[in-house]
């Protein structure tokens, strides 16, 4: 799996569609996290792929919520994304807005972490430090129990993309945690650049 276009160019596509900080703030958090799963996962040669994919997962998202997975491979080929890349991005939507099921161990990483990371991110603006850094798996399955709390982040998928990976819901809570640590700092100083 190797991608086709730079990270640079990757994120100037995304921008073309999407102009929401938060829309940009949720792509750049995927993109770390991914990052942190191919290498803690040992797809380390993979990584530029599995960040890309992360980063350019909701391309489709802010200009066509209704179509959302469908809209997608059309403006991901006009960007110069292969064919893979494309299944592996709308794989995210399976079941929902996607009939491309994860098979390969990123997809079914993307598929777990997607939702989750709009609920650890939610957890995170509640806290007194704003931030994963000092959160505990504790205090998250609070949250996450909490069905009126990141209403919109699925429990359904979350769970489902924990027993995709063989991972209990601990497991896949615990290591999302750790992987948005590893790029909490680096994605708050883009979201900075980015809105100067």
């Amino acid at each position: 799996m190797e991608s086709k276009i730079s990270r640079a160019e990757a994120l100037a596509l995304l921008q073309k569609y999407n102009k929401e900080p938060f829309h940009i703030l949720h792509g750049l958090t995927v993109e770390g996290a991914m990052r942190y799963f191919a290498k803690e996962l040992g797809y380390e040669e993979e990584i530029d792929y599995w960040g890309i994919v992360g980063l350019l997962h909701d391309i489709d998202f802010e200009l066509y919520p209704e179509q959302h997975c469908q809209k997608a491979p059309e403006l991901l080929r006009e960007g110069g994304i292969g064919e893979d890349m494309i299944y592996s991005i709308c794989s995210h939507g399976y079941g929902i807005c996607s009939d491309l099921e994860p098979k390969h161990q990123m997809e079914k990483v993307l598929f777990a972490c997607d939702e989750l990371t709009g609920l650890i991110g939610a957890a995170a603006k509640m806290r007194p430090s704003k931030s994963v850094m000092d959160m505990e798996l504790k205090s998250l399955k609070k949250k996450y129990k909490d069905k009126r709390f990141a209403a919109g982040c699925s429990r359904d998928i979350i769970a489902q993309g924990a027993e995709m990976l063989g991972w209990t819901l601990d497991e896949l809570l615990e290591r999302t945690i750790l992987a948005m640590r590893s790029c909490e700092a680096s994605v708050n100083a883009e979201m900075e650049t980015l809105e100067a």
